[in-house]
């Protein structure tokens, strides 16, 4: 069955173009004014940010960003931090999938994960449920309520949303409003749309593991080029 849910994946969309950190704040100690050389000491204002320290991106999402099956260093977002070291870019990745995790699954541990900083968030989610055939615009209702928590929650970052498709057992109907609800909701939450993630993948036999629905190494190879190919260009800049 996985294997026929991934080559109809395929089908549907051929065309279609970790740790937590917490952050804390001191407050400015109170400084006795007959003592003069400490308070012109106290004075000093802080030294600026280190222009050298590494930036994070966060990835969010399902099996697939955690990388089921694979070697923990072998999921798409270690393999990009790879070729963040590779070009010298001071960026430090935080894989933050869950496998198993439906839309909503995401929207209830978001106030948990987003309390590590994070310059670039990549939100991968609605595979789950597609394939449990949960209604559109509940999955839409609940992707956009995590969109807008991320937004409050980490207004400077920016967003990124990866395109997920459905199998077509649920009917045309399904599979062409899922397809479209992504760049509806990038649009309206000013967030990239990052390509479909498994592009060039789904429904191929040598590119996947035995249940037909996660990517081997080589097939994780290209899910990386998929990603990198956009976000790249971003980190550049």
């Amino acid at each position: 069955m996985g294997a026929l849910l991934a080559s109809a994946i395929a089908v549907s969309c051929t065309g279609s173009g970790g740790a937590t950190r917490d952050s804390t704040s001191g407050t400015k100690p109170s400084i006795p004014e007959e003592n003069p050389a400490r308070t012109a000491a106290a004075v000093v204002p802080p030294a600026s940010p280190d222009p050298t320290a590494r930036r994070t991106i966060l990835f969010l999402g399902t099996s697939l960003t955690a990388g089921l099956g694979l070697d923990p260093d072998s999921a798409y977002p270690q393999r990009i931090q790879r070729k963040i070291d590779a070009a010298g870019l001071p960026y430090q990745v935080v894989n933050a999938g869950v496998s198993g995790e439906t839309s909503a699954g995401l929207l209830r541990r978001l106030d948990w994960v987003l309390k590590q900083p994070a310059e670039i968030i990549v939100v991968e989610t609605g595979a789950n449920d597609g394939l449990r055939g949960l209604p559109i615009t509940a999955t839409s209702a609940t992707i956009a309520s995590a969109l807008d928590r991320i937004r409050r929650d980490r207004p400077a970052a920016s967003l990124l949303l990866v395109q997920m498709e459905a199998p077509p057992n649920m009917g045309q109907d399904y599979t062409r409003a899922f397809h479209a609800m992504f760049p509806a909701l990038a649009r309206e939450h000013g967030a990239t749309l990052l390509p479909f993630l498994l592009e060039n993948v789904a429904g191929r036999p040598n590119l996947n593991q035995s249940d037909g629905i996660h990517p081997n190494n080589a097939g994780e190879r290209i899910v990386t080029d998929n990603i990198w190919r956009v976000l790249q260009p971003m980190l550049a800049r």
